[in-house]
């Protein structure tokens, strides 16, 4: 090897364990282990989004949401308020910009009456993937906000994002002439 080389594995979580930011270890079944991990699929998923044949100024965007996720991710792996002094923060500007995104994608789509089934095409899937995986994250790590664990601003940012992400897929659909398959409920009774 290389003397400026680092090697990917370290063998440290050979047993199951892994180090928080700050360096206490926890089981890899940890609940703030979950949730970050979680934050991470979801910065995955987004960048599976960036992939896909989407305009410009939304793939810019995604790019944001997913620094803004890292920034997520560092809170929740982080075992102290000390371990969060240089840490990048959430703030409400950063919940503003997606509610400005959401009412300006939201101009444009017709008035929603009815659940919409996912699918239609692969990019709109896609953000409808991020938009359930996003929810589970919100729903871990309101279990840790529960507990004094997590700053509150990440649970507010997580919940924006997925409102944020399901008019994404509606607008994405719209720019690729796909129509959304409407839920209605069967009343059929047997």
């Amino acid at each position: 090897m290389k003397e400026n080389e680092t090697k990917i594995y370290t063998k440290g979580g050979d047993k199951g364990d892994t180090s928080l930011l700050g360096g206490t270890r926890v089981s890899k079944s940890h609940l703030r282990v979950e949730a970050y991990g979680t934050l991470d699929e979801l910065v995955a998923f987004i960048g599976v989004i960036r992939d896909h044949n989407i305009d410009e100024a939304l793939r810019e965007e995604m790019i944001w949401i997913q620094e803004r996720l890292f920034t997520a991710e560092s809170w929740v792996a982080a075992d102290s308020e000390s371990s969060t002094r240089n840490l990048p923060l959430l703030n409400e500007n950063d919940i503003e910009r997606l509610e400005k995104s959401i009412d300006r994608m939201n101009e444009t789509l017709p008035k929603i009456t009815h659940f919409i089934l996912p699918g239609g095409h692969p990019a709109v899937s896609c953000i409808h993937v991020a938009r359930t995986v996003c929810r589970r994250a919100e729903r871990t790590i309101v279990r840790l906000h529960e507990n004094g664990e997590v700053n509150p601003q990440v649970v507010k940012f997580l919940n924006r994002l997925s409102d944020y992400l399901f008019v994404a897929s509606r607008a994405v659909a719209a720019r690729v002439g796909v129509t959304q398959t409407p839920w209605f409920p069967n009343n059929n009774k047997k």
